[in-house]
């Protein structure tokens, strides 16, 4: 059996999660990645995507749309500025995080009207939130990027 450590997903609502893990697969800004027992200590920002958690009951997934992940000594703690099941998310709640992502979008264009870094940023989150709806069978209005 493989070793596991600690994870913990918390929200600013509640604790989401909290239980035994053998991987963490984490949607990292800078790229996806993987943490396992006895991972190196990291610090990783969150995009919009699926947190899937292995464990000894099987594989759980979360629908997080940012925040932090800590990889520490004793497990992962991931700090999501939203998180929920993936089977808890209804199109209802999946339309709201496109039209959260779609407003930051709007106002990083009105802001940064001739820089593109924080708006091609927002657009980024953007495709990111709607090609999660897309990996877990839901479909957004697909927002004009």
């Amino acid at each position: 059996m493989a070793e596991t450590m600690q994870f913990n997903l918390v929200s600013p609502e509640r604790n989401v999660a909290s239980y035994q893990a053998t991987s963490v697969q984490i949607p990292g800004a800078e790229g996806d990645m993987t943490a396992m027992a006895d991972h190196a200590p990291t610090i990783t920002t969150l995009r919009p995507g699926i947190l899937r958690v292995e464990g000894p009951e099987g594989v759980r997934e979360y629908v997080v749309t940012g925040g932090f992940a800590e990889i520490g000594e004793h497990g992962v703690s991931v700090l999501a500025e939203q998180g929920m099941p993936r089977e808890d998310v209804t199109q209802e709640h999946y339309d709201r995080m496109v039209e959260d992502a779609s407003r930051a979008h709007e106002k990083a264009r009105e802001t940064f009207r001739n820089e593109p870094g924080p708006v091609d940023d927002a657009a980024k989150l953007l495709a990111d939130m709607v090609a999660v709806g897309t990996h877990i069978g839901l479909s957004s209005k697909q927002p004009n990027l």
